[in-house]
C-alpha cells in the first residue's frame, strides 16, 4: 500500500536506491558526436536529470562494427567510449539521478551503405524493409565475435561508471534470433524455442563475464511482434521466464510489436489519436510471470496513467520518455505543485519522425530540448523591464509573449481571431488531431499565470500598436492559404482551410491537390475522408506525404486506403479552368512533359502560406531596426539589441509564418531564440 502519491515512491533495483518511479528509457536522438555521448547529449540528459526523475537511459549504443551508427547512435565497440561515459555518469550522479545503456547488435534493422560499409547479418536471409538491407546470413563465427563484443562492451558501460546496462531485443539480432518471421535456421541456432534462444542466453553469460554478478543487466525485449509469422505473446512470455529463470537479468522492459516497417513502427510508438498505454496490460502480465522488476514506456504521457500503473502493480517503474522530450522538468513540478504547469506531450511525434528523416529529435512545442547549450528550458528575468506588443496568437505569437512574460516584460497581445492557436484551429478539425490543442492551452495558461492580457478580435493596425509605447514588436501575424502559384483559375480553387474550417463544403467529386507535402494537406484529405467524400489526392511529389515520418505517414495511408482515395504522385497543378458546370484541373508530368487534364467539381490547394505581413511593413520604417534581425546576434545568441531606449523608439522583428511558410517548430524557436535575449 502506497502512503503518498506511488510515483514519488522509492524503488530499489538490486542494490541500487531510486528515489521515484519515473524513468526515461533508452532512445537515440541523434545527438552523439563522433559516435560518443558528448557535450549535447549530455547536457540533454542533465537537464531531465534537474526536472527530478530516477533513472535515465542512453540509447542504443552498437557492440559491433557490422551494427554501424547510422542513426549516430553511441559506439561502444572500443575503450574509447569510456571517459565519456564517466564524465555524463558523474554529471548524472549530482542529482541523484541513476544512468544506465542500452547495448545492442542491430542486425539486419541497419543501413549497409553506412559507416564502415559492412553488409548487415541476421539469423536467415529475410530483407529488412525499413532500412532495406538485405543480411548476411549470420555464420558461426559471427556468433562468436559479437558474443565477445558484448561481453566487452558490458566491461566498458561498468569501467565508464554506469549503474547498469540493458540489452535490446525487439526488431534487434538477439530476438531476430527468437522470431519465426526472421529465423529459418536448421542449426543449432533454429528451428525449436529452445534453439532459438540459444544466441541470447550466451550473450547473457558474455555480458555477465564482462560486468560481473554485481552490476544491473536489465533486457528490453519484445514479447508480442504483432505481426503474422511472428512471436507470438505465449512465446514471448516464455522467452521472459526463460531469461528470468536464469538468473543473470535484474529487469524486464517489455515491448509490443515490430519495427521493420513503419506501419509496425507507428504502432511500437503510437501518436496522437491513439489509445494511452495500449501495452501497459502485457506488461504487468510480464511482471506477474516473471517476479522481475518491469518497466514500460509506450504512450505514458502524463501523470494519472503513470500512477495508476503503479498504484495497480502493473509496472515498478514507468518510462515517460517522449513526455521528458516535452517537459524535462516533471517531477520537479509535480513535487512542487505545480502538476497543471507541466509542458505536455500531445503525441505529435515530431520528435521520432525527425529521427526517422535523418534528423535530430526535437519536440514540436519546446524548442529547448536538444538545444540546452543554447536554448534555456528556464528562462532568467532581464536586467531591466520593457513593453513588450505581440501581433498574432498562434504557437509562435503566445511563445513570443509567454517567455517575454519569463522574462519580468510587459507584455500585451493583439489577436485579430476570437480565439487563440492560429493553424493549430484548423489541425483540430480532424478528430484524430485535437491533441495538437494542447500546445495552445498550456500557453494560455502560462500567459494567464503571468498576467498577460490577449485582445481578441483585434485586428491591429500602426496606430493600435503605437499607444502602447512599446519598446519591442514582435509580428507573429502567420500566413493565410497561397493559391497564387497557378497561371491561371487562383478564383477557381478553394483552400484546404477553407474546406477544414468549414466555410466551403466539399463537393461530391474533388481533386485534392498537395504540393506541401506535409500534415496541413494530408490533414484536409483525411477530413475528407471523415466526410465520406470520393476525390483523388494529387502531389507534385513523388510520393504522397513526402516530409511525414514514418510514425505519422502510416495512419494516413491506412486511412487513404481504407477510403478507397486515389493516390497520384508526379503532377504539378498550373492551372484550372471552368468547363461548363465542372471544373478541369491541368498538370503537368515533368518526367513525361506531357499536360494531364483532370475534370472534377471542385479543386482544393495545399501549397503552403502567403505571410501576413501588412503590418509589419506598415511598422518597418519607423522602426529602429528596420525590422531587421542581427543574424550573428542570434546564432551567438547575444541579444538583438545592445540597448532599448524609449526615445529612440521601438524594435521590430517577425517570426514564424510571417516571415515564410514553415511548421509549428519553427515559429516556436524563432520567438524562443529571439525572446529569451530580449
Amino acid at each position: 500500500m502506497f502512503t503518498k502519491d506511488p510515483i514519488l515512491e522509492p524503488f530499489k533495483l538490486k542494490h541500487l536506491n531510486l528515489k521515484n518511479r519515473v524513468l526515461s528509457t533508452a532512445h537515440e536522438p541523434a545527438y552523439s558526436e563522433d559516435a560518443k555521448p558528448q557535450e549535447r547529449y549530455r547536457l540533454y540528459h542533465e537537464e531531465k536529470a534537474k526536472g527530478g526523475m530516477a533513472l535515465t537511459f542512453m540509447g542504443a549504443s552498437n557492440v559491433s562494427p557490422d551494427s554501424p551508427s547510422a542513426f549516430s547512435q553511441i559506439y561502444v565497440g572500443n575503450d574509447d567510449v569510456i571517459p565519456h561515459f564517466q564524465a555524463i555518469a558523474d554529471t548524472i550522479h549530482k542529482y541523484d539521478v541513476a544512468i544506465m545503456a542500452q547495448i545492442t547488435h542491430m542486425g539486419r534493422r541497419d543501413i549497409w551503405a553506412s559507416e564502415h560499409w559492412l553488409p548487415t547479418v541476421a539469423p536467415s536471409l529475410r530483407r529488412e524493409p525499413a532500412h532495406r538491407s538485405f543480411p548476411k546470413i549470420i555464420e558461426k563465427e559471427d556468433i562468436r565475435r559479437i558474443q565477445r563484443d558484448y561481453r566487452e562492451a558490458a566491461r566498458r558501460c561498468r569501467e565508464g561508471g554506469l549503474d547498469g546496462l540493458e540489452l535490446e531485443a525487439y526488431s534487434h539480432l538477439m530476438d531476430q534470433f527468437w522470431s519465426p518471421f526472421t529465423n529459418w535456421r536448421d542449426d543449432e541456432y533454429g528451428g525449436c524455442m529452445e534453439n532459438r534462444m540459444r544466441f541470447s542466453l550466451e550473450v547473457l553469460e558474455s555480458v555477465r563475464e564482462g560486468c560481473g554478478p554485481d552490476f544491473i543487466v536489465g533486457i528490453r525485449m519484445v514479447c508480442d511482434e504483432m505481426l503474422e509469422g511472428g512471436l507470438k505473446e505465449e512465446e514471448g512470455m516464455e522467452i521472459a521466464r526463460v531469461i528470468a529463470k536464469t538468473g543473470m537479468i535484474d529487469f524486464i522492459n517489455v515491448i509490443k510489436g515490430h519495427m521493420d516497417t513503419s506501419e509496425g513502427l507507428s504502432h511500437v510508438i503510437p501518436n496522437m489519436g491513439t489509445p494511452v498505454a495500449p501495452s501497459l496490460a502485457l506488461a504487468g502480465r510480464v511482471r506477474n510471470e516473471t517476479r522481475l522488476p518491469v518497466i514500460h514506456a509506450c504512450r505514458i504521457n502524463e501523470m494519472a496513467t503513470a500512477r495508476h500503473a503503479i498504484r495497480e502493480g502493473l509496472l515498478d517503474m514507468v518510462g515517460m520518455t517522449r513526455a521528458h522530450i516535452a517537459e524535462p522538468h516533471i517531477l520537479k513540478k509535480v513535487m512542487a505543485g505545480q502538476e497543471d504547469r507541466i509542458r505536455p506531450c500531445v503525441g505529435a511525434g515530431y520528435c521520432i519522425d525527425r529521427i526517422y528523416q535523418g534528423g535530430e529529435a526535437l519536440c514540436i512545442h519546446n524548442a529547448a530540448t536538444g538545444r540546452e547549450k543554447t536554448m534555456p528550458h528556464e528562462i532568467a528575468n532581464a536586467d531591466k523591464k520593457r513593453k513588450v506588443v505581440v501581433i498574432g496568437a498562434g504557437p509562435g505569437g503566445l511563445e513570443a509573449a509567454r517567455v517575454s512574460a519569463e522574462r519580468g516584460h510587459d507584455v500585451v497581445v493583439f489577436e485579430a481571431a476570437a480565439q487563440a492557436g492560429g493553424q493549430i484551429q484548423v489541425a483540430v478539425n480532424v478528430d484524430r488531431r485535437k491533441e495538437l490543442i494542447g500546445i495552445v492551452d498550456w500557453r494560455l495558461a502560462e500567459l494567464e499565470h503571468r498576467g498577460v492580457a490577449i485582445h481578441y478580435n483585434t485586428y491591429a493596425e500602426a496606430d493600435t500598436v503605437l499607444v502602447e509605447n512599446p519598446d519591442v514588436v514582435i509580428v507573429a501575424t502567420g500566413g493565410l492559404p497561397n493559391t497564387s502559384f497557378l497561371d491561371s483559375g487562383e478564383d477557381l480553387v478553394v483552400s484546404s482551410w477553407d474546406i477544414m474550417t468549414g466555410q466551403v463544403k466539399p463537393a461530391k467529386q474533388v481533386i485534392m491537390y498537395d504540393d506541401n507535402g506535409q500534415h496541413p494537406g494530408l490533414n484536409c484529405a483525411e477530413y475528407l475522408c471523415a466526410k465520406d467524400v470520393n476525390f483523388e489526392l494529387v502531389t507534385a511529389d513523388r510520393m504522397i506525404a513526402q516530409d511525414i515520418g514514418g510514425t505519422n505517414y502510416p495512419t494516413y495511408y491506412k486511412t487513404f486506403y481504407e477510403h478507397g482515395v486515389t493516390m497520384t504522385p508526379n503532377l504539378f497543378l498550373k492551372s484550372v479552368r471552368r468547363d461548363g458546370n465542372k471544373l478541369t484541373a491541368c498538370f503537368y508530368n515533368e518526367y513525361t512533359h506531357e499536360t494531364v487534364e483532370k475534370e472534377t467539381e471542385q479543386v482544393i490547394v495545399e501549397h503552403g502560406t502567403e505571410p501576413v505581413d501588412g503590418i509589419y511593413f506598415d511598422l518597418k520604417e519607423n522602426s529602429v531596426n528596420r525590422g531587421q534581425l542581427d543574424f550573428d546576434a542570434l546564432i551567438e545568441n547575444r541579444p538583438q539589441a545592445a540597448e532599448f531606449a524609449p526615445e529612440r523608439g521601438y524594435y521590430l522583428f517577425r517570426i514564424g509564418d510571417a516571415v515564410a511558410s514553415r511548421n509549428i517548430h519553427g515559429a516556436i524557436y524563432d520567438a524562443l531564440r529571439l525572446c529569451k535575449d530580449l
